[in-house]
């Protein structure tokens, strides 16, 4: 199991993409704690309902039992989880259903509703908890008002009693979690040291910083400031607002980790911080709508130049031949960097939008998983890393030095990075060899 914290979000449209390619029996669950199903609609009353009744009927309870009627034990994405040690959330709202939560917020029977809907949902389907996805208390775009502030306080408490309740009745802990926008404008808007007190963990959405929908390009989800830009949209800075500023304990705290990129036209040649038309490229990137799962980056990988912003310490890409297209996306190198400032922050772990972006087959449209290198690389920087020390000591002699290793797990020797000394007797040891 992961020693951190792996929150990885699954979306049910994304059970149909690739022939069904990630689907419940074929998901690796050793790599996650928690998965989020995404999305269940709050409705105007305060109920909840499906989005997609087939995909999730199949998804949820499992493959029809046509002989006997019912579903088919341990075919559904719970049962499957549950088998693995891993919980599995209900994640309610997101950035396209999120426009009846402060209706839904400001009134005390429809929070009831609400909360009565969310144990109907874990009743139902097993749940271990919810995972609420208000995006965002107080964003007037989706109907927000500066009430939200007080009033998601009120919506956390009766859904937090309602599901704790429910919990003491089964005998199971409930857990409580929520999405919460990185910028600070959405930070304001929240009451944290209320929200807190209900919150298990508070999933931090360190994504999206900066997309085609930008005068100039920049990248999605970089962990330090880059050169140009806001210099609150990075990963670093909404960390260290939410637990400097607002008080947050780093322990409640996953942050995002995109498993996906997002891709800009440019006027001129692609570039960084080049002026964009403000459209993404929907041409290249059509199966995803110009933001690329992580397995199509690759796919496409030919028709560009890779490079690596060390300040902002992610990889982006630009068009070769004439293509006027910019991508920022994460890597293994950039997930590793990320996974380790998690561990070096002393923070929960990571959140994942979303899983299947990771699932890499053994070419395209084989039908065969590969593996999960984005995953994987979390998991090995969360489960392998030991404080750094500054410089290289002798070597004891009753030692073997087996091999030095990367982040990754990949032999080197190069110096000025964090290096892995895996001696013969078990132990490892973390160092960063100076030059």
């Amino acid at each position: 199991m992961p020693c951190k914290e792996v929150v990885g979000y699954y979306p049910n449209w994304q059970w149909y993409d690739r022939n069904k390619l990630v689907e419940p029996q074929s998901i690796d669950y050793s790599k996650y704690t928690i998965i989020n199903y995404a999305f269940m609609n709050p409705e105007l009353d305060g109920s909840i309902s499906l989005t997609d009744s087939w995909a999730d009927e199949q998804l949820l309870l499992g493959e029809n039992d046509w002989q006997n009627g019912g579903y088919l034990p341990n075919t559904s994405l719970i049962d499957l989880a549950h088998n693995n040690g891993v919980k599995v959330l209900p994640s309610i709202g997101g950035w396209t259903l999120s426009s009846n939560f402060p209706s839904i917020a400001s009134d005390a029977t429809k929070r009831n509703t609400f909360a009565q809907s969310c144990v109907s949902l874990i009743q139902t389907y097993n749940f271990d908890g919810i995972d609420l996805d208000w995006e965002y208390p107080g964003y007037a775009p989706h109907g927000g008002t500066p009430q939200d502030k007080s009033n998601f306080n009120l919506l956390l408490q009766e859904v937090r009693t309602a599901i704790d309740n429910y919990g003491q009745s089964i005998g199971k802990t409930m857990l409580l979690t929520a999405a919460v926008g990185a910028g600070v404008d959405k930070m304001n808007n929240v009451d944290w040291p209320v929200v807190s007190q209900y919150l298990d963990i508070i999933n931090l959405m360190s994504y999206d910083f900066f997309g085609a929908f930008d005068s100039e390009t920049n990248h999605n989800s970089p962990l330090y400031q880059p050169a140009q830009g806001n210099p609150g949209f990075n990963l670093d800075s909404a960390v260290t607002k939410l637990t400097s500023q607002f008080g947050v304990n780093p322990n409640q705290i996953t942050v995002g980790v995109a498993f996906y990129g997002r891709s800009s036209k440019t006027v001129g040649p692609a570039g960084l911080f080049v002026s964009t038309t403000g459209s993404s490229d929907n041409i290249t990137y059509s199966i995803d709508d110009g933001t690329p799962l992580y397995y199509n980056v690759l796919n496409k990988m030919s028709l560009f130049t890779k490079h690596w912003d060390n300040l902002a310490k992610v990889p982006y890409l630009t068009g070769t031949g004439g293509l006027q297209t910019f991508v920022s996306y994460d890597d293994e190198n950039s997930i590793g960097e990320k996974a380790q400032y998690i561990v070096d922050n002393n923070l929960r772990g990571a959140i994942i939008w979303e899983i299947t972006g990771d699932y890499i087959e053994t070419f395209s449209n084989s039908g065969v998983i590969a593996g999960t290198p984005l995953a994987d690389t979390l998991n090995i920087v969360f489960c392998n890393t030991i404080p750094t020390s500054t410089s290289v000591s002798s070597i004891q002699s009753n030692k073997k030095l087996l091999k030095v290793t990367d982040l990754l797990g990949r032999e080197t020797k190069q110096a000025n990075q964090p290096l892995f000394y895996i001696y013969d007797d078990g132990t490892v040891e973390k160092r960063i060899v100076i030059e």
